[in-house]
């Protein structure tokens, strides 16, 4: 059923997915179907649920940035793989890490890497704050993005100093998307980003609003930043 559901939804929205990337995308949602019993991963569970509103909204990202052969993608609080996994099913090329604060949501996700047999997939047991410090982390992707963690003057702050310069944050929101953009403009000058575009998603039989907020690095984040655990949340930048 998953795997029918999936294939209507994937051509609906003008991506037509593979007979391969099929059977990735239903042994994957067998996978969180069968962890979430035992892990918090999703509150969204139903097979049409999951294929909109977990595997084509995280696709939608594709479009605002080029997912090419070789692009280092990071998905910081990806919880149970989203937008990360289906980006890296989707563009199967990409070298990704996907990024959490939870154990136990990493070791679901590497039983999902291997059960796939996935090329090019790193998954690493750490809180943004700390990680960006790191200077294996620090500017090193392409692309950065997230899905469902914090608003974006927050966001921003955890997700800009990984961002390599002349690369990409890409935040999926849902329907406050112009009001977080307004309210993160200072938070985004002051990390090294430059502007923040706004691509509208609409999702096959879906009448909510969500966009793609997308924010190209043109300097450096200032050492400062990311601030220590908590710090951001407490007190963002505005």
């Amino acid at each position: 059923m998953f795997k029918e559901i999936l294939a209507r939804a994937a051509k609906d929205y003008g991506t037509p997915l593979s007979d391969v990337q099929l059977a990735q995308f239903t042994r994957y949602y067998e996978l969180l179907v069968e962890w979430n019993e035992h892990v918090n991963l999703t509150a969204i569970t139903d097979p049409e649920g999951v294929a909109v509103k977990h595997v084509i909204d995280s696709i939608s990202a594709c479009a605002a940035a080029p997912f090419s052969d070789g692009t280092t993608v990071l998905d910081i609080g990806t919880g149970a793989g989203f937008p990360g996994l289906p980006l890296k099913l989707f563009a199967p090329a990409i070298r990704l890490t996907l990024m959490d604060s939870l154990n136990k949501r990493i070791r679901f996700l590497q039983a999902v890497t291997d059960a796939l047999h996935l090329d090019g997939v790193t998954c690493v047991h750490a809180r943004a704050e700390e990680a960006a410090r790191d200077q294996a982390y620090r500017e090193q992707f392409d692309i950065v993005c997230a899905r469902a963690v914090a608003r974006l003057p927050v966001l921003a702050e955890y997700a800009m100093p990984f961002v390599r310069l002349g690369g990409r944050f890409l935040a999926l929101k849902g329907k406050a998307f112009a009001e977080e953009a307004a309210e993160a403009k200072h938070a985004v000058k002051v990390l090294g980003g430059r502007g923040i575009g706004i691509r509208e998603v609409h999702l096959p039989g879906l009448s909510d609003k969500r966009a793609v907020l997308c924010i190209e690095k043109a300097m450096p984040t200032p050492k400062p930043y990311p601030r220590k655990a908590g710090t951001p949340a407490k007190s963002p930048i505005l």
